[in-house]
């Protein structure tokens, strides 16, 4: 998604040396702040980081924070689709609205950062369609495009999403340097 800004980037792959960072945090921001804290203290880099998560009315914003072990430690997508259609049974289609959230941090080794949001509403449908994305696309409808962001081409996802909400942000603040 910055491809096209010629600036030079790196994975946590080219830097072994840094530890897995506990998402201990009670909101995307903390997450992501930690994750960019840690890792520009370790590297002396400016670092790129992010949290995100889906957030669903009826569940008082619940998966959240949790949204990738919403089923539990050991949960994987299919066990964590399962779990929020079970929570949400026989909750009416009216009341499933819900949005994909990403929160992206620049974090310099200063810790001035910048964060830049992002956000994807619609809605949990009764039952996953789709094949395409991972996580919660097969069940996270979107009514103005009448499908799952499952059923998303990558192109289309990758103009709508929280994601790439978030990242437009940010291109914008780095291209301007404001």
């Amino acid at each position: 998604m910055l491809a096209d800004l010629g600036i030079s980037l790196f994975s946590l792959n080219d830097y072994p040396e840094i530890p897995e960072i506990v998402e201990d945090g009670k909101s995307f921001l903390e997450n992501a702040l930690k994750k960019g804290r840690t890792v520009a203290e370790a590297t002396g880099e400016i670092v790129l980081a992010d949290d995100s998560g889906l957030e669903v009315d009826a569940l008082g914003g619940a998966p959240g924070i949790h949204s990738a072990r919403y089923a539990g430690a050991d949960a994987d997508d299919l066990r964590n689709n399962r779990k929020l259609l079970h929570d949400l049974k026989g909750v009416h289609a009216a009341n499933r609205g819900a949005a994909f959230r990403c929160v992206l941090v620049l974090y310099p080794p200063d810790g001035r950062y910048e964060a830049f949001e992002g956000r994807l509403e619609g809605r949990i449908a009764e039952a996953p369609v789709g094949k395409g994305g991972f996580g919660y696309d097969p069940v996270f409808f979107l009514p103005g495009e009448g499908m799952t962001v499952a059923q998303l081409s990558p192109e289309a996802k990758n103009r709508v999403s929280h994601r790439a909400q978030a990242f437009a942000k940010l291109k914008e603040r780095l291209r301007n340097g404001s």
